[in-house]
């Protein structure tokens, strides 16, 4: 799948990290940024949060999911009205060069690896109902990862906050049993109420908005697999490209539905 650049989500969410070190550095407290920073805490709740994530999934799903997330934060799928007509220039070309025509136009396609695989397979006469099935378990699989990635952050985004709570009664603890020395106080209390901050930050300013973000994506991404589908299908069938235009358009949200072949 083609994608482009998209900066919004490290916009967003770095943007929203910057608001909350504003927010610290005006704040009257002479240690500033350095003051909520500390080793133990973020011990407890980054690696806390990362191990018993991997707990929970075997360690390939949660490196593929690590993959996967650098490039939703990165990039984003290509806009299902531009797969469209894609899709009804391709099978134009067919209707009127033929399927074995189409073997010169394929190399602009090259990049997009659903559809340059689903129309070789028709090129070199597969029978389209067994070309139907493998493209719908590629569609399958990929959704498949894409749900997994996303569980992945979702459960991250529930464990950081316990993570937290976890650092927040060690601190407690701590300070509880050494109220005979006031110098410890401080130091327990920070570890009570940083490991909180930190659980907080990780769960809803990272895990959360970066799960919505995989979840948003693989649903544009499932359309525009369903189209190229569905293409691959119809030049398979040689049914007639304006047949395809009134099938694309029923699954193509109101605002993006074409007039390709215009009366």
């Amino acid at each position: 799948m083609q994608k482009i650049t998209d900066i919004s989500t490290l916009l967003g969410i770095g943007i929203t990290f910057i608001l909350v070190l504003v927010s610290i550095s005006l704040g009257e407290s002479e240690s500033g940024v350095l003051g909520f920073i500390d080793l133990r805490s973020l011990l407890i709740v980054v690696g806390g949060t990362y191990f018993l994530t991997m707990a929970c999934f075997t360690i390939k799903e949660v490196w593929n999911a690590k993959l996967l997330v650098l490039r939703t934060v990165f990039y984003s799928t290509e806009d299902p009205q531009k797969a469209a007509k894609i899709s009804l220039s391709i099978a134009e070309d067919a209707r009127k060069n033929g399927i074995l025509g189409l073997q010169n136009s394929s190399n602009k396609y090259k990049k997009n690896e659903f559809l340059d695989k689903g129309l070789n397979l028709i090129i070199d006469g597969m029978p389209y109902k067994e070309v139907e099935m493998i493209m719908e378990n590629e569609i399958e699989a990929t959704l498949r990862r894409h749900s997994t990635s996303s569980s992945i952050l979702r459960k991250a985004s529930d464990i950081s906050p316990a993570m937290g709570l976890i650092g927040t009664l060690i601190g407690l603890v701590q300070m509880l049993g050494n109220l005979e020395d006031p110098s410890s106080i401080g130091p327990s209390m920070a570890i009570a109420l940083l490991t909180t901050l930190y659980g907080a930050i990780l769960s809803f300013m990272v895990f959360i908005p970066l799960a919505s973000k995989l979840e948003r994506i693989s649903s544009t991404e499932s359309m525009i697999l369903q189209i190229y589908l569905i293409t691959i299908i119809s030049i398979g069938r040689k049914e007639n490209p304006r047949k395809l235009e009134m099938i694309l358009n029923a699954i193509l949200p109101p605002e993006k539905r074409l007039n390709y072949f215009k009366i």
